[in-house]
């Protein structure tokens, strides 16, 4: 806080509290108390790709401020595709509107399939992209929280877990364990074939999770009926 005289009346000083520069040493303190943004991943990356105003971005963005609210799982993908395409202009790779958002979903989707992704990395190392360097710096929605939380002091208007929330937590439980599927059975394969208990060449493990409504008999991958928010059960109730 800041005083200063303004005029002796009678004996009596008078003072005048300068709010301006109280506010702003309240919001440099504020901030000073926040740890170094890049100590996190997502600050690093902002900073090493210098993605200006980022960080705010996806703060209004997470908040609601301004009126557009978007989930964990959004940003995260969000911020991948800037990832993606700073990674593309640096190797002066062309973009129409919309390839970085489709590359995005060729590379990280779980619908496609094998073969289309390969093509789509090939694409990128063409260019000097390094593939693996590129899906190390792709973040989690998770990292995002933490870094809004944590190194931006940004909060919820309400901190009850809302529906984005609980079928983010649903989508990342299924995908670990399809992950595990997989990884499980790549290496027992690869276990009996060293053990030339089975033929086997170069081979890819895929797995292709399904959800059958037997009310509505729609049928659905786990990644569409979560983002549709439901089967056609919905249409019969309105």
């Amino acid at each position: 806080m800041v005083e200063t005289a303004d005029s002796n009346v009678g004996g009596l000083i008078v003072f005048v509290l300068n709010s301006g520069a109280m506010n702003e040493s309240s919001e440099e303190s504020a901030s000073d108390s926040l740890p170094d943004p890049t100590n996190s991943k997502v600050g690093r990356l902002i900073d090493r790709y210098d993605l200006d105003g980022m960080g705010a971005r996806i703060e209004r963005l997470w908040t609601g401020e301004g009126g557009e609210e978007r989930s964990l799982r959004d940003l995260a993908d969000y911020f991948n595709q800037q990832i993606l395409e700073a990674e593309m202009d640096e190797r002066g790779m062309e973009t129409l509107d919309g390839e970085v958002e489709n590359m995005y979903r060729l590379l990280t989707d779980d619908d496609i399939s094998g073969g289309i992704r390969t093509e789509a990395e090939n694409t990128l190392k063409r260019n000097g992209v390094d593939i693996e360097r590129l899906r190390r710096n792709f973040v989690s929605h998770q990292a995002v929280y933490t870094y809004l939380t944590k190194y931006r002091g940004a909060s919820k208007r309400t901190d009850e877990p809302d529906s984005d929330a609980r079928v983010e937590k649903g989508r990342e439980t299924i995908r670990r364990l399809r992950s595990r599927l997989v990884a499980v059975t790549e290496s027992t394969l690869n276990q009996l074939r060293k053990a030339e208990d089975l033929v086997l060449g170069e081979f890819s493990v895929f797995v292709d999770i399904r959800v059958l409504c037997e009310d509505c008999g729609s049928q659905y991958s786990v990644s569409e009926l979560l983002e549709s928010g439901g089967c056609d059960c919905r249409a019969d109730d309105r």
